[in-house]
Protein backbone atom coordinates (compact mmCIF):
# COMPACT_ATOMS: atom_id res chain seq x y z
CA UNK A 1 0.00 0.00 0.00
CA UNK A 2 1.36 3.40 -0.99
CA UNK A 3 2.12 5.61 1.99
CA UNK A 4 0.86 9.16 2.35
CA UNK A 5 3.44 11.92 2.80
CA UNK A 6 2.28 12.39 6.42
CA UNK A 7 3.33 8.78 7.12
CA UNK A 8 6.82 9.08 5.62
CA UNK A 9 8.42 11.75 7.83
CA UNK A 10 7.26 13.67 10.95
CA UNK A 11 7.70 17.04 9.22
CA UNK A 12 5.08 16.10 6.65
CA UNK A 13 2.73 14.91 9.39
CA UNK A 14 3.05 18.10 11.46
CA UNK A 15 2.64 20.25 8.34
CA UNK A 16 -0.54 18.39 7.46
CA UNK A 17 -1.90 18.83 11.01
CA UNK A 18 -1.21 22.57 10.81
CA UNK A 19 -3.04 22.74 7.45
CA UNK A 20 -6.05 20.87 8.79
CA UNK A 21 -6.29 23.07 11.88
CA UNK A 22 -6.09 26.21 9.80
CA UNK A 23 -8.72 24.85 7.42
CA UNK A 24 -11.09 24.20 10.33
CA UNK A 25 -10.70 27.76 11.63
CA UNK A 26 -11.37 29.20 8.17
CA UNK A 27 -14.39 26.94 7.67
CA UNK A 28 -15.95 27.94 10.99
CA UNK A 29 -15.42 31.63 10.25
CA UNK A 30 -16.95 31.35 6.78
CA UNK A 31 -19.96 29.38 7.98
CA UNK A 32 -20.59 31.67 10.95
CA UNK A 33 -21.33 28.73 13.24
CA UNK A 34 -23.30 29.80 16.32
CA UNK A 35 -21.36 28.00 19.05
CA UNK A 36 -22.80 27.45 22.52
CA UNK A 37 -20.80 29.76 24.79
CA UNK A 38 -22.77 30.74 27.91
CA UNK A 39 -22.25 28.91 31.18
CA UNK A 40 -24.35 29.20 34.30
CA UNK A 41 -23.92 27.70 37.76
CA UNK A 42 -27.58 26.82 38.31
CA UNK A 43 -28.77 23.58 36.73
CA UNK A 44 -31.83 23.47 34.49
CA UNK A 45 -34.65 21.51 36.16
CA UNK A 46 -35.35 18.47 33.94
CA UNK A 47 -32.92 15.58 33.58
CA UNK A 48 -32.54 14.13 30.09
CA UNK A 49 -29.69 11.67 30.77
CA UNK A 50 -27.22 10.90 33.55
CA UNK A 51 -24.07 8.87 33.03
CA UNK A 52 -20.85 8.02 34.84
CA UNK A 53 -17.64 6.20 33.93
CA UNK A 54 -14.69 4.93 35.94
CA UNK A 55 -11.73 7.27 36.00
CA UNK A 56 -9.11 4.53 36.30
CA UNK A 57 -9.03 1.32 34.28
CA UNK A 58 -6.29 -1.24 33.86
CA UNK A 59 -5.29 -1.12 30.19
CA UNK A 60 -3.05 -4.07 29.51
CA UNK A 61 0.46 -3.47 30.84
CA UNK A 62 0.41 0.29 30.38
CA UNK A 63 1.72 2.48 33.21
CA UNK A 64 -1.08 3.53 35.58
CA UNK A 65 0.65 6.92 35.79
CA UNK A 66 -1.12 7.80 32.56
CA UNK A 67 -4.47 7.08 34.23
CA UNK A 68 -3.65 9.53 37.01
CA UNK A 69 -2.55 12.12 34.45
CA UNK A 70 -5.84 11.56 32.61
CA UNK A 71 -7.76 12.50 35.76
CA UNK A 72 -5.89 15.82 35.87
CA UNK A 73 -6.59 16.41 32.18
CA UNK A 74 -10.30 15.61 32.56
CA UNK A 75 -10.63 17.99 35.47
CA UNK A 76 -9.10 20.80 33.42
CA UNK A 77 -11.22 20.05 30.34
CA UNK A 78 -14.54 19.80 32.19
CA UNK A 79 -14.33 23.37 33.54
CA UNK A 80 -15.21 25.20 30.28
CA UNK A 81 -18.01 22.67 29.59
CA UNK A 82 -19.72 22.30 32.97
CA UNK A 83 -22.85 24.46 33.10
CA UNK A 84 -22.77 25.20 29.36
CA UNK A 85 -26.14 26.14 27.85
CA UNK A 86 -26.98 24.90 24.36
CA UNK A 87 -29.74 27.18 23.15
CA UNK A 88 -31.96 26.59 20.10
CA UNK A 89 -29.95 26.64 16.85
CA UNK A 90 -26.64 26.61 18.71
CA UNK A 91 -23.86 24.05 18.17
CA UNK A 92 -21.75 22.44 20.87
CA UNK A 93 -18.11 21.95 19.84
CA UNK A 94 -15.73 19.97 22.07
CA UNK A 95 -12.62 21.85 20.92
CA UNK A 96 -14.24 25.25 20.64
CA UNK A 97 -14.91 25.00 24.39
CA UNK A 98 -11.66 23.38 25.57
CA UNK A 99 -9.12 24.88 23.20
CA UNK A 100 -5.73 23.34 22.56
CA UNK A 101 -4.36 21.26 25.43
CA UNK A 102 -0.90 22.52 26.41
CA UNK A 103 1.60 22.20 29.24
CA UNK A 104 1.10 25.90 29.95
CA UNK A 105 -2.55 25.21 30.81
CA UNK A 106 -1.52 22.39 33.16
CA UNK A 107 -2.28 19.41 30.92
CA UNK A 108 -0.17 16.29 31.43
CA UNK A 109 1.01 13.44 29.22
CA UNK A 110 -1.68 10.84 28.70
CA UNK A 111 -2.68 8.05 26.35
CA UNK A 112 -3.85 8.83 22.83
CA UNK A 113 -5.03 6.61 20.00
CA UNK A 114 -3.43 7.95 16.83
CA UNK A 115 -2.97 6.53 13.33
CA UNK A 116 -3.67 2.97 14.42
CA UNK A 117 -1.35 3.04 17.44
CA UNK A 118 -1.43 3.73 21.17
CA UNK A 119 0.74 6.77 21.84
CA UNK A 120 1.20 9.38 24.55
CA UNK A 121 0.74 13.12 24.28
CA UNK A 122 -0.08 16.23 26.27
CA UNK A 123 -3.78 16.22 27.13
CA UNK A 124 -4.25 12.51 26.45
CA UNK A 125 -7.30 10.77 27.85
CA UNK A 126 -9.95 13.31 26.86
CA UNK A 127 -11.76 10.77 24.69
CA UNK A 128 -13.42 9.60 27.92
CA UNK A 129 -15.11 12.99 28.24
CA UNK A 130 -16.07 13.02 24.55
CA UNK A 131 -17.52 9.52 24.91
CA UNK A 132 -19.71 10.62 27.80
CA UNK A 133 -20.95 13.72 25.97
CA UNK A 134 -21.83 11.70 22.87
CA UNK A 135 -23.64 9.03 24.89
CA UNK A 136 -25.78 11.66 26.60
CA UNK A 137 -26.52 13.38 23.28
CA UNK A 138 -27.65 10.03 21.84
CA UNK A 139 -30.40 10.09 24.51
CA UNK A 140 -31.76 13.44 23.36
CA UNK A 141 -33.10 15.19 20.25
CA UNK A 142 -29.75 16.93 19.76
CA UNK A 143 -28.39 16.19 16.27
CA UNK A 144 -24.86 14.81 15.94
CA UNK A 145 -23.23 17.26 13.54
CA UNK A 146 -19.73 15.72 13.72
CA UNK A 147 -18.48 12.50 15.23
CA UNK A 148 -15.36 10.47 14.47
CA UNK A 149 -14.58 6.97 15.68
CA UNK A 150 -11.40 4.99 16.18
CA UNK A 151 -10.49 2.60 13.40
CA UNK A 152 -9.21 -0.01 15.86
CA UNK A 153 -10.11 -1.62 19.20
CA UNK A 154 -6.99 -1.26 21.38
CA UNK A 155 -7.87 -3.07 24.63
CA UNK A 156 -10.03 -5.97 25.83
CA UNK A 157 -13.17 -4.94 27.66
CA UNK A 158 -12.52 -4.02 31.29
CA UNK A 159 -15.75 -3.24 33.12
CA UNK A 160 -17.20 -1.78 29.93
CA UNK A 161 -20.58 -0.13 30.49
CA UNK A 162 -21.36 1.28 27.06
CA UNK A 163 -21.62 -0.78 23.86
CA UNK A 164 -18.42 -1.07 21.84
CA UNK A 165 -18.04 1.74 19.30
CA UNK A 166 -20.44 4.16 20.95
CA UNK A 167 -17.73 6.71 21.72
CA UNK A 168 -15.95 9.51 19.88
CA UNK A 169 -12.39 10.20 18.80
CA UNK A 170 -11.12 13.78 19.24
CA UNK A 171 -7.92 15.53 18.16
CA UNK A 172 -7.51 19.32 18.22
CA UNK A 173 -9.20 20.91 16.39
CA UNK A 174 -10.30 19.24 13.19
CA UNK A 175 -11.34 15.86 14.66
CA UNK A 176 -14.13 17.29 16.74
CA UNK A 177 -17.33 16.24 18.48
CA UNK A 178 -20.21 18.54 17.64
CA UNK A 179 -23.94 18.41 18.15
CA UNK A 180 -26.61 20.88 17.10
CA UNK A 181 -29.80 21.90 18.90
CA UNK A 182 -32.67 21.90 16.37
CA UNK A 183 -35.36 22.16 19.05
CA UNK A 184 -37.12 25.04 20.81
CA UNK A 185 -35.61 23.97 24.15
CA UNK A 186 -32.41 25.02 25.90
CA UNK A 187 -30.18 22.18 27.11
CA UNK A 188 -27.34 22.26 29.61
CA UNK A 189 -24.31 20.05 30.25
CA UNK A 190 -23.15 19.30 33.79
CA UNK A 191 -19.78 17.53 34.36
CA UNK A 192 -17.98 16.72 37.60
CA UNK A 193 -15.36 14.36 38.97
CA UNK A 194 -15.51 12.29 42.14
CA UNK A 195 -12.69 10.16 43.55
CA UNK A 196 -13.67 7.26 41.30
CA UNK A 197 -15.93 8.50 38.52
CA UNK A 198 -16.43 11.04 35.78
CA UNK A 199 -20.08 12.03 36.15
CA UNK A 200 -22.22 13.83 33.60
CA UNK A 201 -25.78 15.03 33.15
CA UNK A 202 -27.66 16.48 30.22
CA UNK A 203 -30.53 18.61 31.50
CA UNK A 204 -33.23 20.73 29.89
CA UNK A 205 -35.43 23.70 30.70
CA UNK A 206 -38.59 21.64 30.02
CA UNK A 207 -39.57 17.99 30.16
CA UNK A 208 -39.12 16.44 26.71
CA UNK A 209 -42.04 14.64 25.03
CA UNK A 210 -39.86 11.60 24.25
CA UNK A 211 -37.37 9.35 25.99
CA UNK A 212 -34.60 7.40 24.23
CA UNK A 213 -33.25 3.87 24.56
CA UNK A 214 -29.85 3.21 22.95
CA UNK A 215 -28.74 -0.37 22.42
CA UNK A 216 -26.45 -2.66 20.43
CA UNK A 217 -27.23 -5.08 17.60
CA UNK A 218 -25.22 -7.64 15.64
CA UNK A 219 -22.09 -7.64 17.79
CA UNK A 220 -19.43 -10.04 16.50
CA UNK A 221 -15.72 -10.72 16.17
CA UNK A 222 -14.69 -11.67 12.64
CA UNK A 223 -11.52 -12.50 10.74
CA UNK A 224 -10.62 -10.98 7.39
CA UNK A 225 -7.33 -11.30 5.49
CA UNK A 226 -5.62 -12.79 8.53
CA UNK A 227 -6.67 -9.94 10.88
CA UNK A 228 -9.32 -9.84 13.59
CA UNK A 229 -12.07 -7.25 13.58
CA UNK A 230 -14.91 -6.26 15.87
CA UNK A 231 -18.24 -5.20 14.39
CA UNK A 232 -21.59 -4.02 15.71
CA UNK A 233 -24.39 -1.50 15.25
CA UNK A 234 -25.70 1.11 17.68
CA UNK A 235 -29.46 1.70 17.47
CA UNK A 236 -31.94 3.99 19.20
CA UNK A 237 -35.61 3.65 20.09
CA UNK A 238 -37.68 6.81 20.50
CA UNK A 239 -40.44 6.36 23.07
CA UNK A 240 -43.43 8.61 23.70
CA UNK A 241 -43.15 9.71 27.33
CA UNK A 242 -46.93 9.98 27.81
CA UNK A 243 -47.95 6.59 26.41
CA UNK A 244 -44.75 4.57 26.75
CA UNK A 245 -45.10 3.46 23.12
CA UNK A 246 -42.16 3.23 20.72
CA UNK A 247 -42.62 5.77 17.94
CA UNK A 248 -39.46 5.15 15.94
CA UNK A 249 -36.26 3.11 15.73
CA UNK A 250 -33.10 4.23 13.95
CA UNK A 251 -29.49 3.20 13.48
CA UNK A 252 -26.95 5.65 14.89
CA UNK A 253 -23.56 4.03 14.27
CA UNK A 254 -22.17 1.07 12.34
CA UNK A 255 -18.72 -0.05 13.51
CA UNK A 256 -15.99 -2.20 11.97
CA UNK A 257 -12.62 -1.90 13.72
CA UNK A 258 -9.40 -3.90 13.79
CA UNK A 259 -8.74 -5.68 17.08
CA UNK A 260 -5.26 -4.93 18.44
CA UNK A 261 -5.20 -7.52 21.25
CA UNK A 262 -5.09 -11.31 21.36
CA UNK A 263 -8.44 -13.11 21.32
CA UNK A 264 -8.88 -16.25 23.43
CA UNK A 265 -11.38 -17.67 20.93
CA UNK A 266 -11.58 -18.12 17.18
CA UNK A 267 -13.53 -15.36 15.39
CA UNK A 268 -15.82 -16.33 12.56
CA UNK A 269 -14.86 -15.78 8.93
CA UNK A 270 -15.86 -12.36 7.69
CA UNK A 271 -18.79 -12.21 5.29
CA UNK A 272 -19.59 -8.52 5.80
Amino acid sequence: MKKRLSEIHPIFYHTRVWQMRLSRRISDARNSVAFASQQQTESLPFTVKNHQSLLRRKLGSLDMRFQENKVTNLNLARAPIDGLLIRPQETFSFWQRIGQTTKEKGYLEGLQLSRGEIKTGIGGGLCQLANMLLWMAFHSPLQIAERHHHSFDPFPDDRRVLPFGSGASVFFNYIDLRFYNPTEYTFQIRIRLTDEHLKGSLVCEKELPNTYHVFEKNHQFVQKNGKNYRANEIWREIIDRRTGNKTDEEILVKNFAEVKYELNFAPQACNL
